[in-house]
């Protein structure tokens, strides 16, 4: 945040009390949960579930990108599926809007009420640690929501498989959230987004019924496929309890590279030159000099490469044994390569810790869009460019999934509340033919720009949607459809 965008008065900022007031719940509706519902939550999930404090709350009604909060009435916090479903009903019969909740991560505002919304009960999944033995016949698990991306990875590997899905935020983020937005993170080029490893899903409807389709079937053609449309829904159809996931053979060993490049061009180029025949590629990431000039520091990192490029990429690629390097990279390149698990992790650090070092910046508006390969470094110039019109933005930083073509680009400078920002750069992915969502969903945040990126009909066909499996709109509303 740039020096002086909050004004001091009595030692708590403007912007201080504007969050507050964001997230303050009017005592006649805290009064209407306490006249009942509360006992009735309480009857299902026990005492210490049911969380009212505002001191308690509050943490939940936050997401991690710092520009998003709103008013939390309680927090509910089921440990089964038949208490989930008796939860959703008790709120729907008392008008109440529910949003699920997993590890609270995202960065679009789809996780935590929105500052205009009305006071909602979270309904956190994070009791919802089922976690059943690998399925070695049908290389499948089946894990509860609440399951962390971490866990479930230490898991598969115990069994001799991997989940596909990987992340920087996997030690906090759930299987449920990770669902909810469709997550992708830095294996999408091999193994593809979320959507393709959920194979059946348990889930909650917005009217208390329970859908258990998990037996994993790769065959099963009897009609609607409801995992994938919960897949990327953003709790606003129901709550995603457990999922059936499809996992893999993990790589018979890797390479990691740090690659000095001039541009995102550049770098496609040798990505689709790199790797051998007989091997795949398990990731190829890019960060621009200055952000990784942040990480540098903010880390406590040495600078990577002899030279300072304008880009550095890390590119993972499978090796035929532990030890070997399958990489074909032209000798001019300034390139340091690991090959042991330490080296390799040491690696991944230059890219992992972006999204922690910008946020050590302040308040940060985190644009997560997709543009047609071709277009990645024309999009950051236009996009920089027309920035130059906000005289508040100090920084702008771009990294990204370089291989699937998703761009995190993130501007620093404009207070939280401050939507030119976001006008200006999902109007710039649109016109370059992008998407405004890659891999963080929609959320409260992109909302109101969902139009860019698709047409009217489809818009409409998504609120007959939502209209039919949730007529009282109380699921998560204002996420996803404004």
């Amino acid at each position: 945040m740039t020096e002086g965008r909050a004004r001091e008065d009595a030692g708590v900022s403007d912007e201080v009390r504007v969050r507050d007031d964001q997230m303050r719940v009017p005592d006649d509706v805290r009064a209407a949960l306490d006249d009942g519902v509360r006992v009735a939550l309480v009857e299902v999930v026990g005492a210490g579930h049911v969380l009212t404090d505002p001191d308690l709350t509050t943490p939940y009604g936050e997401d991690w990108s710092g520009r998003f909060a709103g008013p939390v009435l309680a927090v509910v916090r089921p440990g089964t599926t038949d208490e989930v479903a008796a939860v959703v009903r008790i709120c729907v019969d008392a008008g109440l809007p529910v949003l699920p909740q997993g590890g609270r991560t995202g960065l679009v505002g789809g996780s935590v009420p929105g500052a205009g919304d009305p006071p909602m009960v979270v309904l956190s999944t994070v009791r919802l640690q089922r976690l059943d033995p690998v399925d070695e016949a049908a290389g499948q698990v089946t894990a509860g929501a609440g399951v962390t991306i971490a866990a479930l990875h230490e898991h598969a590997r115990a069994a001799g498989w991997m989940y596909g899905v990987d992340l920087a935020a996997r030690d906090s983020c759930t299987v449920g959230g990770t669902i909810g937005t469709n997550a992708g993170g830095i294996r999408v080029c091999c193994y593809g987004m979320t959507r393709r490893q959920v194979v059946g899903v348990e889930v909650v409807l917005p009217d208390g019924s329970v859908i258990s389709h998990l037996g994993g079937l790769l065959k099963d053609n009897t009609g609607y496929d409801l995992a994938g449309l919960m897949v990327g829904s953003e709790g606003t159809l129901g709550v995603v309890t457990a999922a059936r996931l499809a996992l893999h053979r993990p790589p018979r060993a890797s390479a990691v590279a740090l690659v000095g490049v001039r541009d995102a061009s550049h770098g496609l180029e040798l990505v689709a030159s790199a790797v051998p025949d007989g091997s795949r590629l398990l990731a190829a990431e890019i960060v621009d000099a200055p952000l990784l000039q942040v990480i540098c520091d903010h880390a406590s990192l040495p600078w990577p490469l002899p030279s300072r490029p304008a880009h550095v990429m890390v590119i993972e690629t499978e090796s035929p044994a532990p030890g070997e390097v399958a990489l074909d990279l032209p000798d001019d390149l300034d390139v340091v390569v690991a090959v042991d698990a330490v080296d390799r992790a040491r690696f991944w650090d230059y890219r992992d810790r972006a999204g922690e070092a910008v946020t050590a910046f302040g308040i940060t508006h985190r644009f997560d869009v997709t543009v047609p390969h071709g277009e990645w470094d024309a999009f950051v110039a236009d996009a920089t460019q027309r920035l130059a019109a906000v005289d508040d933005v100090a920084h702008v930083f771009s990294f990204g999934h370089l291989a699937d073509g998703n761009i995190h680009f993130e501007v620093i400078g404009p207070a939280a509340d401050d939507d030119r920002v976001d006008e200006i750069v999902l109007r710039c992915v649109a016109d370059h033919g992008g998407s405004i969502s890659a891999e963080h969903g929609v959320g409260r945040a992109k909302a109101p720009y969902l139009h860019y990126t698709r047409s009217p009909a489809e818009i409409a066909a998504m609120r007959a949607v939502k209209n039919a499996l949730d007529p009282q709109g109380l699921f998560n509303p204002g996420a996803l459809l404004a």
